[in-house]
């Protein structure tokens, strides 16, 4: 649902950070586009 927003997330396939999503945030209107993202999931 992310990817539907504009906001691009990655997976790593590792077995010790599998669980894990990394979160790289750039200007402001990025910052605020994300918490958007998230509090549609």
């Amino acid at each position: 649902k992310l990817r539907e927003q504009g906001v691009i997330v990655r997976h790593f396939k590792q077995q010790r950070i599998a669980q894990f999503l990394r979160i790289s945030i750039g200007t402001p209107e990025q910052h605020q586009a994300l918490l958007e993202g998230l509090g549609d999931i």
